[in-house]
C-alpha cells in the first residue's frame, strides 16, 4: 500500500510538471507569433507565465536598463535538475578551478541570448517560441541539459524599433523596399539607451547591460554560447562554424564541435529547402563579441544571422523576389536554438570533458604580464576592468624582469616594485587574460569583421612587460579610505592633473560654482613638484563662506589628495598670478546629435559625460543646428559623422565667426572632412600617389577582396609623438599609442601639432594594408588651429572609441575645458 502512494504521489508530481497544459506564446498573447512585434514587457509576462506554470523552469531577473526595463534569465530543465541547480552550478565551476568542489558535472549547460541588438528582433519572437518548445515536445534533452535563455538583452533598443515600426507601418503591412516602415530613421533600435553597440562590449563592460550580464556569465560558464542576430534582407542564414581567422587561443575541439553543431543545423534547413551558408563573414578574433568572448571562456561561442534586420519590418520583398516575413525569421532563428540544444544534449559527457580540458593554461607563451605605472589612478582603473571579469591579479616584488618590452616591441628588461601590477595566466581565466593582454594577435587572415588590436596596456597607457616565466607577486590589503584636512590659512590648494579621475574631480568642483586654475607651466613650491595641468584652487577666486568644507567634501569624495600652500610664490616655475595660470570656467557644452553624426561616436561622447564626467551637456539635432545662437555655449562638438548637407559654407562661416569669438569647436574622425581643403581652414588631407592611382588595375576578380585589403586598416595601434606643452596634451608624456581605424590621413597642421605620426611609422599590433602604411607616416592625430580667440580642435582617430581606450580620453577632456576656457565674454 505505501508503495502504491508512492508511485500515484509520483505520477501526480510528473503530471503537474509536464502534463499541465501550458499555453503556446500566440495562445498566451492572443496573437501569432510573426503576426506583429511583440513589446518587451509582453515577452517578460510570458517568460514569468511558464515559470509559475512550470516547476522546472526558473525565471531569475538579474538587472536593469537605464531606461528601467527589467534584464531576465530563464533556467530550462527537468526537474531533478532544477532541484539541484545550485550543484550543477558548483560543479561546473570546479571544472574550470573557479571554486573546489568534490562533485564532478555531467551536464551539459547551454545558453541562448536573443536580441542583442534590438532592431534584430525576430529572435526575441524565437526566444518564446523556443522555451516553449523545450517544455513541451522536446523535453527528454532537458534530462542531460541545463538551458539558459535570456530572451532580450537589449530592451531598450528592442522597444525603440518596434515602437517605431507600430507608428509608421501600413495595414496590412508594405513588402515594398521603399516603403517608410522599412527606413528606420536616426539612431535605429540597434544599440542600447547610450547608442553602445552591446554586441561590442562584453570584454569592456562599459554599459550596465553587460555589467550585470556578466555577473550571472560569470557565475554559470556556459559549455554553449548563442547569440543571435540579424543581416540585410538579402543574406541567406547564417551559422557555424565560423570563418578565419580564428584566434590562436581557440581549441581544435572548439573548432571541431562548431561543424558538428552547423552540420545538424543543416539537417534542419536542408528538409525545409531554407539556404544557409557557413565558414563566412564572421571571424573569431576580436575578443569583445557575444560569440569570442565565451570563446575565450572555455564555450563553443558562436554567432547565428538571420536575414531581416532593422529593414525587414513584419515582411518585406528581397532582391530575388522572395517575401521574408518575420514569421519566418522567428522559426528559423528557433529551429537553430533547439538544434543547438539538441546536440549539446547528446554530447554532454564530450562537452565536459573538453571544457575541464581549456582551462589547463600550461603552454601559454607568456606566464605573466607586468603593467607599471606610477599613476595609482590608472591601476585602479584597470582593477576596476579585472574585477568585472573575475580576473585575478597582484603587486610585483622588487625584480629585474626579462620579456617583451610594449613599449619598443622587443626582448628587454623592466625594473619593477611593489606599486606595479602583475597578472598571471595560471589562473581559470589565464586564456583570457593571454588575449586581452597579447602584445600582439596572430592574424592567420587580414580579411576581419572587427578590429585586430586592442592590447590591454596600449589601451590603459601603461608601460608593460610580458615574461615567459611567471612573475613573483603578493595580494596587497589596500585600504579606499581617503581624507584632506581643511587649512582656513591656505592661499591655495593645489591637485594634479593626469588621469580621468582628476578630470571628474574638475567636473564636480565646477558643478559646485568652484573655479579652479591650471598651471600652463611646470613649478615647484614648497619643494614640491607639479606638472602642466596642475589645478590650483585660489581662496581669492571662491570667496563662498563654505569654500574650504566643500572643496575638502568633493576632494575626499574623488579621492584626490590636496596639498595646501600658503603663498603664491613659487621655488621655480610661475608664480600663481602669472598669466600662464588661468582660470577654468564652467564651460557650456553642445553636442551634435541626429542624421549625418554616427549614432555610436554620438553615443560615445553622451555616456561619457553622463556616466564618466558626470557634467551636463546640451544634445541639439541636426535638423536645427544652423538656427542655434552659437554663443550661448563655450564648447561644440561634432562626433564622427558625414555633414556635407549639414556644415554647408554659411554654416562653416557661421562656425567660424563664432570661432573666433572665443570658441571651441572639437571635430572627431570623418568630421574633419567637413574642414580638409577648404578655404579658411589649414587641414589637409595627405594624398595617395596620384601615377599609383591611375595604373589599370588587372587583378583578377576572384582576389579582387584580397586586393583591396591593402587600403585597408582593421583597427591597428600605432605609436605617436606627443607635444607635452600643450594644453591639449597636459597629463601626457612624449608618447600615445593609438588606435587608428581609418586609412584617411592628414598633413601636418602649419602649428598645433599636437600628437602626430612621425616618418617611421609602422604598426606596433594589428592589421594595416600596404597602401595605408605608405600614407601614414608623418601625418596628423591631434591638433589645434587657432581662430581669433577661439580653435578648431581636430582628432583624426576617437579618443572615446566604444569608450575602452581608456587612455586618450584625457586628450578629450583637455579639449573642453583647458582650451580657451576663460575666452568667451
Amino acid at each position: 500500500m505505501k508503495f502504491k502512494s508512492i508511485l500515484l504521489l509520483c505520477f501526480l508530481s510528473i503530471t503537474t510538471i509536464y502534463g499541465q497544459k501550458i499555453q503556446s506564446p500566440s495562445e498566451f498573447l492572443g496573437y501569432e507569433i510573426g503576426s506583429r512585434f511583440t513589446r518587451h514587457h509582453k515577452i517578460v509576462e510570458y517568460f514569468k507565465y511558464v515559470s509559475n506554470t512550470l516547476s522546472n523552469v526558473k525565471l531569475e531577473k538579474y538587472g536593469e536598463t537605464n531606461e528601467h526595463r527589467p534584464l531576465h534569465i530563464a533556467y530550462i530543465s527537468s526537474q531533478e535538475n532544477i532541484d539541484n541547480i545550485e550543484d550543477i552550478r558548483k560543479a561546473n565551476l570546479s571544472q574550470t578551478g573557479i571554486i573546489s568542489d568534490d562533485k564532478e558535472n555531467e551536464k551539459a549547460i547551454v545558453w541562448l541570448s536573443y536580441n542583442v541588438h534590438g532592431n534584430e528582433a525576430s529572435s526575441t519572437e524565437a526566444s518564446m517560441l523556443t522555451i516553449y518548445e523545450l517544455v513541451t515536445s522536446k523535453k527528454a534533452w532537458l534530462e542531460n541539459t541545463v538551458v539558459i535563455i535570456d530572451p532580450c538583452i537589449n530592451p531598450d533598443g528592442r522597444d525603440r524599433y518596434v515602437n517605431w515600426y507600430n507608428q509608421v507601418k501600413n495595414t496590412p503591412y508594405n513588402i515594398n523596399q521603399d516603403a517608410k516602415e522599412h527606413h528606420e530613421p536616426w539612431p535605429g533600435g540597434r544599440p542600447n539607451h547610450y547608442l553602445f553597440d552591446l554586441n561590442r562590449d562584453w570584454a569592456w563592460a562599459t554599459q550596465v547591460e553587460s555589467q550585470q550580464r556578466l555577473k550571472i556569465y560569470n557565475k554559470w560558464m556556459p559549455h554553449i554560447h548563442v547569440d543571435f542576430h540579424e543581416q540585410g534582407i538579402n543574406s541567406p542564414y547564417y551559422f557555424a562554424p565560423a570563418a578565419e581567422p580564428f584566434h590562436e587561443i581557440i581549441s581544435d575541439w572548439q573548432r571541431n564541435f562548431q561543424t558538428q553543431i552547423g552540420k545538424n543545423h543543416a539537417k534542419y534547413f536542408d528538409k525545409k529547402g531554407w539556404l544557409y551558408f557557413t565558414k563566412e563573414s564572421f571571424d573569431l578574433l576580436y575578443p569583445s563579441y557575444g560569440d569570442t568572448y565565451p570563446t575565450f571562456m572555455g564555450a563553443i561561442g558562436m554567432t547565428y544571422e538571420q536575414a531581416g534586420h532593422g529593414r525587414a519590418g513584419l515582411g518585406i520583398k528581397t532582391n530575388e523576389g522572395e517575401v521574408l516575413t518575420l514569421k519566418d525569421r522567428a522559426i528559423h532563428h528557433t529551429t537553430t536554438g533547439l538544434s543547438t540544444v539538441e546536440i549539446s544534449s547528446k554530447n554532454a559527457r564530450n562537452l565536459n570533458r573538453e571544457f575541464r580540458k581549456f582551462f589547463k593554461n600550461d603552454d601559454l607563451p607568456y606566464k605573466s604580464f607586468v603593467l607599471k605605472n606610477d599613476n595609482q589612478d590608472k591601476i585602479n582603473r584597470l582593477k576596476i576592468l579585472l574585477d568585472k571579469h573575475e580576473i585575478k591579479y597582484a603587486n610585483a616584488k622588487s625584480a629585474t624582469i626579462k620579456g617583451y618590452l610594449y613599449n619598443t616591441q622587443k626582448e628587454g628588461k623592466l625594473s619593477v616594485n611593489s606599486k606595479d601590477l602583475v597578472i598571471n595566466t595560471n589562473q581559470p581565466k589565464g586564456k583570457m587574460v593571454s588575449v586581452l593582454f597579447e602584445p600582439k594577435a596572430k592574424i592567420a587572415d587580414s580579411l576581419t569583421y572587427d578590429i585586430t588590436a586592442w592590447s590591454i596596456p596600449y589601451a590603459h597607457g601603461f608601460e608593460a612587460i610580458a615574461s615567459k616565466n611567471q612573475v613573483a607577486s603578493t595580494v596587497k590589503n589596500e585600504s579606499n579610505s581617503f581624507k584632506n584636512k581643511i587649512n582656513k590659512s591656505a592661499y591655495a590648494y593645489i591637485s594634479k592633473w593626469n588621469s580621468l579621475n582628476d578630470a571628474t574631480f574638475l567636473a564636480a568642483l565646477l558643478q559646485k560654482n568652484i573655479t579652479p586654475r591650471f598651471s600652463e607651466k611646470p613649478f615647484t613650491i614648497n619643494g614640491n613638484s607639479f606638472e602642466r595641468g596642475s589645478l590650483i584652487i585660489l581662496r581669492n577666486d571662491n570667496r563662498n563662506k563654505d569654500f574650504d568644507k566643500i572643496l575638502i567634501d568633493i576632494a575626499d569624495i574623488n579621492m584626490r589628495q590636496l596639498t595646501p600652500v600658503s603663498t603664491g610664490f613659487v621655488d621655480s616655475g610661475v608664480d600663481f598670478g602669472s598669466y600662464s595660470v588661468k582660470p577654468i570656467n564652467k564651460q557650456k557644452v553642445a553636442l551634435l546629435s541626429g542624421e549625418g553624426t554616427s549614432s555610436l561616436s554620438f553615443g560615445e561622447i553622451w555616456h561619457f559625460f553622463e556616466t564618466e564626467l558626470k557634467y551636463p551637456l546640451t544634445i541639439v539635432d541636426s535638423d536645427y543646428f544652423s538656427r542655434i545662437d552659437f554663443s550661448n555655449y563655450d564648447v561644440i562638438i561634432l562626433p564622427n559623422g558625414y555633414y556635407s548637407e549639414v556644415l554647408n559654407k554659411s554654416m562653416l562661416d557661421k562656425l567660424t565667426k563664432w570661432t573666433r569669438s572665443g570658441g571651441t569647436l572639437i571635430a572627431i574622425g570623418n568630421a574633419l572632412n567637413s574642414f580638409a581643403d577648404k578655404k579658411g581652414f589649414s587641414l589637409k588631407r595627405k594624398k595617395a600617389n596620384d601615377k599609383d592611382d591611375k595604373k589599370p588595375n588587372l587583378t583578377p576578380y576572384a582576389d579582387l577582396e584580397r586586393e583591396n585589403a591593402n587600403n585597408l586598416i582593421a583597427g591597428a595601434i600605432f605609436k605617436s609623438k606627443v607635444d607635452k606643452t600643450h594644453p591639449l596634451a597636459f597629463g601626457y608624456n612624449n608618447e600615445y599609442f593609438t588606435l587608428k581605424r581609418s586609412s584617411t590621413a592628414y598633413n601636418y597642421l602649419p602649428n598645433g601639432n599636437v600628437a602626430y605620426l612621425t616618418e617611421d611609422t609602422n604598426s606596433i599590433s594589428g592589421f594595416a594594408g600596404k597602401n595605408v602604411l605608405a600614407k601614414l607616416p608623418e601625418t596628423l592625430l591631434f591638433g589645434e588651429e587657432r581662430k581669433g580667440r577661439g580653435s578648431i580642435i581636430y582628432m583624426v582617430d576617437n579618443p572615446l572609441f566604444r569608450s575602452f581606450w581608456d587612455n586618450g580620453k584625457l586628450f578629450f577632456v583637455n579639449a573642453v575645458f583647458l582650451l580657451n576656457s576663460n575666452n568667451l565674454d
